[in-house]
């Protein structure tokens, strides 16, 4: 769904994280970032998930990378997604879904044969230099650390 493509510039954001901070991709540069976009807080896929990429934190942050979640829920519902589960990690507040649109995982989706509006479910991987290196469309919630780290593996 997304209209970015591997080795383009990752697009700018601004947004807040579950303590009602302001977080931008500036913050991180010159750092790797795991950038996941999920459509809604405590529901199944989404939390199987977030905890899959909790498991496996120590490991990503042992090869250098931060890890943030987005998705259009507000402020006190990531705190309360984040106590909940543990989650070591910033989830962005994007409410208005301006970050999602900016990269492109906000669109028309279908459930049932109904269509409606929402978050499609992608992750970008983010090099040092803010390039796009991987983007991932078809996530397995359950398993999406292994997705990451078998994409550098295989590389």
């Amino acid at each position: 769904m997304t209209h970015l493509k591997t080795g383009e510039k990752s697009p700018h954001f601004v947004g807040f994280n579950q303590e009602g901070r302001k977080v931008s991709l500036s913050e991180f540069m010159s750092k790797k970032i795991i950038l996941y976009f999920y459509p809604k807080d405590n529901t199944p896929g989404c939390t199987n998930q977030a905890c899959d990429l909790r498991n496996h934190y120590s490991k990503f942050i042992q090869d250098g990378f931060n890890i943030i979640g987005v998705s259009p829920d507000d402020v006190d519902t990531h705190c309360k997604f984040i106590d909940k589960f543990q989650l070591p990690f910033n989830l962005i507040a994007d409410v208005d879904k301006k970050i999602c649109t900016a990269y492109g995982v906000f669109g028309k989706k279908r459930f049932m044969g109904k269509e409606y509006y929402g978050v499609h479910r992608t992750t970008f991987i983010i090099n040092r230099d803010s390039i796009i290196e991987k983007i991932f469309t078809k996530v397995k919630t359950k398993e999406h650390s292994l997705q990451i780290l078998e994409s550098y593996i295989n590389n």
